[in-house]
């Protein structure tokens, strides 16, 4: 199969709003929530994909001549590139009949895995969505990361348990997700956390915690007080705050800020290997992508996911060796501009 023929797929069977389109940039399915688009005006999706077509690389083939090397330690695990897809949830409502969230989580978890990287789970009001997550990962040996939602503490230490049973190697928590217009009002109940609050479910996951959501150097060193492990720079895709920066802009001042104290990753608006070699040379450890998944999934199954990850690692692995970087360590912020 072809990535142009998951596309192809993907359109017959997406549903009504996402598009499927080549380059998933935000632009087609604008503002529309139900929907894979951003909140208010939908333009900080938009903005996120832009951002990093502005930062071009500085090619630079006088080097050794020798095979790149794309692959990436973290946690006690390897994986064959430092590319992670996103946690996605609420499938139906916003990606059309075709699966549930227990579904989707499903086949990409095991895809990726099968593809030498990993998933971050998705999480939701109805329970089963991260049973069915869990049990997903414990049968790949613990390798995906699930994700949960800023829930009360109670709920919060009930998935925990859940976690810690699939052997799981890290747990993340997009905090953002307060700002989820489906989620406000809702039971259990979900918010914004202090850092005391951060500091206890820190503790209680007893894996390395990722904290998804951060957009700001007070942000990161307050995860970091948290004693978090990693942290994602994200702004949901645009889906929870209107008018805020795009993800390319805020974080080589976030990588600076937090040194080798935390590991960094980074979404929103990532769609090719290329961008992927951007964000690792403004300080990344790893990228998140979300949306383009949900295409792959749709058009292909564990296929369509397979075919996707290869395309990013192979576009990757020509941006390195085209840079003079053979090893994801090469990769320096000279590299880009």
């Amino acid at each position: 199969m072809l990535y142009e023929e998951v596309l192809a797929n993907a359109r017959t069977c997406v549903g009504e709003i996402c598009k499927a389109c080549p380059v998933c940039n935000g632009k087609a399915c604008g503002s529309k929530i139900p929907g894979p688009g951003a909140k208010g005006t939908g333009t900080v999706a938009i903005r996120n994909y832009n951002k990093w077509q502005e930062i071009f690389v500085n090619m630079d083939t006088i080097c050794e001549n020798k095979p790149v090397d794309t692959s990436l330690k973290l946690f006690g695990r390897t994986f064959k590139a430092p590319i992670f897809a996103a946690p996605i949830g609420a499938m139906k409502l916003h990606y059309g009949d075709k699966y549930d969230d227990l579904e989707y989580n499903d086949i990409l978890v095991s895809a990726c895995a099968d593809a030498g990287i990993a998933a971050f789970t998705g999480d939701g009001t109805n329970p089963a969505v991260m049973e069915a997550a869990t049990k997903a990962i414990g049968k790949k040996d613990g390798t995906g990361i699930p994700t949960v939602k800023p829930w009360d503490i109670n709920t919060l230490k009930e998935k925990l348990l859940l976690i810690k049973e699939c052997g799981s190697f890290a747990v993340a928590m997009d905090i953002d997700a307060a700002g989820l217009p489906f989620l406000k009002n809702l039971t259990p109940p979900a918010g914004s956390k202090s850092v005391k609050d951060l500091k206890e479910i820190v503790d209680a996951a007893g894996v390395p915690f990722v904290v998804k959501g951060v957009m700001t150097v007070k942000g990161a060193l307050k995860a970091k007080e948290a004693n978090a492990s990693a942290i994602v720079v994200s702004n949901h895709g645009g889906r929870v705050l209107d008018q805020c920066p795009a993800t390319a802009e805020v974080l080589e001042e976030i990588a600076d800020a937090v040194g080798d104290h935390m590991k960094i990753f980074v979404d929103g608006g990532i769609r090719s290997g290329v961008d992927v070699f951007k964000a690792l040379a403004l300080g990344a450890d790893a990228v998140l992508i979300g949306r383009p998944f949900v295409t792959a999934v749709y058009g292909g199954a564990a296929e369509g996911v397979k075919v996707y990850t290869a395309k990013l690692i192979s576009e990757l692995e020509d941006a390195m060796a085209m840079c003079g970087a053979h090893s994801l360590e090469e990769i320096t912020r000279d590299m880009v501009r």
